[in-house]
């Protein structure tokens, strides 16, 4: 059987592989262009997140506003179960690598996804509030649109915090980057229009979680969606370190999620 198509080429291999992120070669490794050894000892971790997703460096003022989203969500307790299920899983013995993939594979819509979710929420205000309706009036439409499809509004309200402790320095960033004009507010601007339309008529507010003061800050920086949740796995991955190594230094053995000694509920 004859078989006229050309035979692949070694460029057709190297361009199976195209990439602009990275160039590695003999003695050469770039991220972006930007050679390596330049960027050792004088590039910070967070502003080389920026280059690789985004392909240049940031600015000052955007390195120091992605970097407080980023230390704002390293780590919320054993009682999240991405850190419970790291420090179950170290007690396996199995590899830290291996308990930082189960954590962060628990990392979904439900525990980690809410930042995108609510990007997507006040993208929508922002989008409504920048084709000249009042942000006020976007966030009552968008908000009677999500909750019509689910009594849960992401980013906003927290099963322990009344308020949470991360929101006010987060936001006052976001605010003090406006004044400085690195970025808009726009997302700012939506977010808090949408805690005012969830308080309204209530005698306790619904405060912004972090997940909501991340995400305007993910917005204001010009990340897609999606990206907002693997940024939040990014940070939570170092809080999952943290505990599965904790762990694995108390010498437990098939660690279960309570102590032998207080058994399930038996449903007879």
């Amino acid at each position: 059987m004859n078989d006229d198509r050309d035979a692949p080429t070694v460029r057709d291999v190297s361009d199976w592989w195209s990439t602009a992120i990275s160039r590695v070669e003999p003695d050469v490794i770039e991220l972006r262009g930007h050679p390596i050894q330049e960027l050792i000892g004088s590039t910070s971790f967070v502003a080389v997140i920026w280059l690789l997703l985004r392909g240049q460096l940031p600015t000052p003022g955007q390195e120091r506003l992605l970097e407080a989203a980023l230390v704002s969500s390293v780590d919320h307790g054993p009682h999240a179960p991405s850190i419970a299920v790291a420090r179950i899983a170290a007690t396996c013995g199995i590899g830290l690598n291996n308990a930082v993939a189960s954590a962060v594979n628990t990392l979904g819509d439900v525990h980690g996804g809410a930042g995108e979710q609510c990007l997507h929420l006040l993208g929508e205000v922002a989008t409504r509030a920048g084709a000249g309706e009042s942000v006020e009036s976007a966030a009552s439409s968008v908000v009677g649109r999500w909750r019509a499809r689910s009594r849960y509004l992401p980013g906003y309200g927290h099963r322990f915090h009344t308020v949470d402790p991360r929101r006010e320095p987060l936001l006052r960033r976001v605010q003090e980057a406006v004044d400085d004009g690195v970025v808009t507010g726009a997302y700012l601007r939506a977010a808090e229009a949408v805690e005012g339309e969830l308080a309204r008529g209530r005698s306790r507010p619904v405060p912004i979680n972090v997940d909501g003061c991340t995400a305007v800050v993910y917005g204001e920086l010009g990340f897609a969606p999606p990206l907002a949740r693997g940024l939040f796995v990014l940070s939570r991955s170092v809080g999952i370190l943290a505990h599965a190594w904790e762990e694995t230094g108390q010498g437990r053995r098939n660690k279960g999620p309570m102590p032998p000694s207080i058994p399930p509920t038996f449903l007879s």
